[in-house]
């Protein structure tokens, strides 16, 4: 299973890196662009994401997550602006080499975009 629709609605999303170009190792171990099927660059976004507490509830930490844009978002994606994913999706991945196992999950998105300020989850009860 591949690119599975998340649902981020609920956490805060802060660009820790702007969108940039993403670059790839070729077998040469030069750097090349990373491209898409189509052959258009990609972008990548470093965002720390940290879920919204509902009213009353102790905020949980959070995490960086890099995330692949297959759009470019454009200028005004600045470090420490909040943002939200246009399309994020997630995809498992596990890679064995020599040097072991490297599992977890990919993110992607069409795009980023500015949040406006979230509101407080309602409660749980």
């Amino acid at each position: 299973m591949k690119d599975i629709r998340v649902d981020l609605g609920n956490y805060k999303l802060t660009v820790v890196e702007p969108p940039a170009p993403k670059f790839k190792q070729n077998d040469n171990g030069q750097a090349v662009a990373a491209v898409d099927r189509e052959g258009r660059q990609m972008f990548v976004v470093a965002l720390f994401a940290k879920q919204i507490p509902a009213v009353g509830e102790r905020p949980q930490k959070g995490e960086e997550i890099s995330v692949t844009l297959v759009d470019d978002p454009g200028p005004g994606i600045d470090e420490g602006a909040r943002v939200v994913l246009i399309n994020p999706t997630v995809s498992p991945y596990r890679i064995d080499s020599a040097r072991g196992v490297n599992a977890g999950i990919s993110f992607k998105a069409q795009s980023v975009a500015p949040a406006h300020a979230p509101s407080p989850r309602p409660d749980k009860s």
